[in-house]
């Protein structure tokens, strides 16, 4: 019996299924599909046809994934901190653990281009199992990321027999799931699915929405069926060049999310991976979005502009610097430039 779900017939995943779309060179995106994988889910495939540029540039191969000569095959050096294969341990207290090799949709942007959904990302039940010794014999790690790929590709079934092992090692105190099918397949999340995530407190999801078109009715039902499940919801965006590098498009996704009860927690600047490069924004766009949220927007809606540092430095956070001198007064400006001192003093 398979791990993963039966994926809908309907879902695009060779070039010539994208002969409906205006404009597309077949012959520069079958190139592309020969080195990186592309499925695009029927519902995703919708709302392309419906939005247009700012969803197909993420999900529909582009020349340029092949000529990119700056690129970082591993930029976040996982396979070196990988203990075993399949599990990433780049700090003290967490793991990441990939127990997925597929999505729903194939992200052009995607850190992990390498290998997800490709045969070099081979996921067993052996790996599986070494992942859980490795985390069952080292007590430090206290939190456990089930990525991928994208863990809700796997059965209900699959998917409640690994969370089950994992929370039954007592030094694991919280599960985390990285997925974007709230995102890019929200009937994949049904009631069944909910409950049952929903009895391994605590449990946290974070999702993947980059612009405001992929907040929908369907969208929506999927994170307020985990959200009623008693399950914290965050979104981590990456900032995307010719897609949501825009301060009122960044801003409407903010408060987009929040309405569907799914906190802003990152904002990414994209990674620096092979074939992704002309996705890439420079620091100073996320910086003058950041300035356009913090005191504009609900402090709910603001997310940490943060980046992953090349050679597993771990999530480095992007503040714009509002800090001008610091003595025994801090001297600074406000949101709106004014400027404004606090004394940096302690009284016995």
């Amino acid at each position: 019996m398979s791990s993963y779900i039966p994926f809908p017939s309907a879902s695009i995943t060779q070039p010539k299924q994208l002969n409906v779309l205006r404009d597309m060179d077949m012959e520069s995106i079958s190139r592309v599909h020969a080195t990186y994988p592309m499925r695009i889910s029927n519902y995703y495939f919708q709302l392309i046809k419906k939005f247009g540029t700012p969803l197909l540039k993420q999900a529909v191969p582009d020349i340029r994934e092949l000529h990119d000569p700056d690129g970082l095959v591993d930029p976040l050096d996982e396979e070196n901190l990988s203990p075993v294969p399949n599990l990433v341990h780049k700090y003290p207290d967490r793991a990441l653990f990939l127990i997925s090799n597929q999505c729903s949709v194939y992200c052009r942007f995607c850190t992990r281009k390498r290998k997800v959904g490709k045969s070099e990302m081979v996921i067993t039940d052996q790996t599986i199992a070494d992942g859980i010794t490795y985390i069952k014999q080292t007590p430090a790690i206290r939190d456990v990321l089930l990525s991928g790929g994208d863990p809700l590709m796997l059965t209900d079934q699959r998917l409640e027999k690994i969370i089950q092992a994992v929370r039954l090692i007592p030094h694991v105190v919280t599960i985390r799931i990285g997925t974007r099918i709230p995102c890019t397949l929200p009937e994949r999340v049904t009631p069944e699915l909910a409950q049952m995530l929903g009895k391994y407190h605590p449990l946290y999801i974070n999702t993947h929405f980059n612009h405001p078109a992929e907040i929908t009715l369907q969208s929506s039902r999927a994170c307020s069926l985990l959200a009623d499940a008693g399950i914290p919801l965050g979104c981590q965006t990456v900032l995307l060049r010719g897609i949501n590098d825009d301060p009122d498009i960044i801003r409407e996704l903010m408060y987009k999310l929040i309405q569907i009860r799914v906190k802003p927690y990152y904002l990414f600047q994209a990674d620096l991976t092979r074939g992704t490069s002309h996705f890439r924004t420079s620091i100073e766009t996320g910086m003058a979005i950041m300035r356009h949220l913090i005191g504009h927007v609900s402090g709910m809606a603001i997310p940490t502009y943060a980046l992953d540092a090349p050679g597993g430095g771990g999530k480095i956070p992007l503040t714009p610097d509002y800090i001008t001198s610091l003595d025994n007064t801090l001297q600074f400006t406000t949101y709106q430039g004014k400027s404004c001192s606090y004394p940096n003093t302690t009284i016995d």
